[in-house]
């Protein structure tokens, strides 16, 4: 399967920074002195996972500044912004951008390959690591022009990687080469590989309580990655409900993420926040199924 595109759409091409900052966070794991592995070094590496995928990624960028299911002060939404560039994901002017143009296409059915999931694993780790996709018109996909034209998410866009270099460098003054190794390059590498992961699992493979109406994608719900990646794997639940702050709706499904906004909500720090059931919300035209569907990686079954 061809990645070809449509000219009226935009472009797909190999992109060199994108590769190359991949395999530079990836490479040096192999070098890493587990030996030296204790609990106090994991504890720092959780935490920082805590803060930068849970509060950057998850909460700041994905449900705050892309779907804005909830309200906060510019200092506070600046906060989440600085730690999502700290996960080693990239530019957050990138990262809405993309939001915009997958939700745009996923929602229909003329969705092209790059961005619907009728694919292999092998496949998309190629296409969304090394590939760059540009939009022909970017106006088509209604984002914000407030986030556009942001300044602060501007200059995190142009120096997002000097973030990254600067904490590497400040870990290391701090400790030793090792550690970097470890609370650094290790905890990037794991975050840029679980984010890709979890996105293509959720697209393939689960189960899926809402069909969205005239879309490609549904996408599915998976209990496990839903509990590590901060509620993110509650792919399904997400795209019937994307303005809601929750991402779980059984007992059973477990999003931190959630946890961690009504502690937020509590301390005063985000409000207004949007949850299914509560007014302002959006469905998306996605429609209850009779029963559970399920896809199986060894039996794909699509909705």
């Amino acid at each position: 399967m061809r990645t070809t595109i449509d000219k009226t759409i935009g472009t797909i091409q190999f992109s060199i920074p994108k590769t190359a900052w991949l395999y530079f966070i990836l490479l040096p794991i192999f070098w890493i002195d587990f030996s030296t592995l204790d609990s106090k070094l994991l504890l720092i590496a959780s935490i920082l996972i805590c803060f930068t995928v849970g509060l950057g990624h998850s909460i700041g960028l994905h449900r705050g500044v892309i779907h804005k299911t909830f309200t906060t002060s510019k200092t506070v939404r600046n906060i989440f912004l600085y730690l999502f560039v700290l996960t080693g994901l990239g530019s957050p002017l990138h990262w809405i951008k993309l939001h915009y143009y997958r939700d745009y296409w996923q929602n229909r059915l003329d969705c092209p390959p790059y961005f619907a999931y009728k694919h292999s694993l092998i496949r998309d780790f190629w296409w969304n690591l090394h590939l760059q996709f540009t939009a022909n018109d970017i106006k088509r996909y209604n984002i914000p022009k407030e986030d556009l034209n942001d300044k602060w998410i501007i200059w995190l866009h142009k120096t997002w990687y000097l973030h990254n270099l600067l904490f590497m460098v400040f870990v290391y003054l701090l400790s030793d080469m090792n550690t970097v190794l470890i609370i650094v390059f290790l905890r990037m590498a794991i975050t840029i590989l679980g984010h890709w992961f979890v996105g293509f699992m959720t697209h393939k493979y689960g189960y899926a309580r809402f069909n969205i109406e005239n879309a490609n994608e549904s996408a599915y719900n998976d209990i496990i990655l839903g509990l590590f990646s901060f509620g993110e794997g509650f792919h399904n639940n997400h795209h019937a409900h994307p303005n809601s702050a929750k991402f779980s709706l059984k007992w059973y499904e477990i999003d931190i993420g959630w946890y961690l906004i009504v502690l937020l909500k509590k301390l005063h720090l985000i409000y207004n926040v949007k949850e299914v059931g509560i007014a302002n919300t959006k469905k998306q035209q996605a429609k209850k199924n009779n029963r559970i569907i399920w896809s199986f990686p060894w039996k794909f079954k699509t909705i």
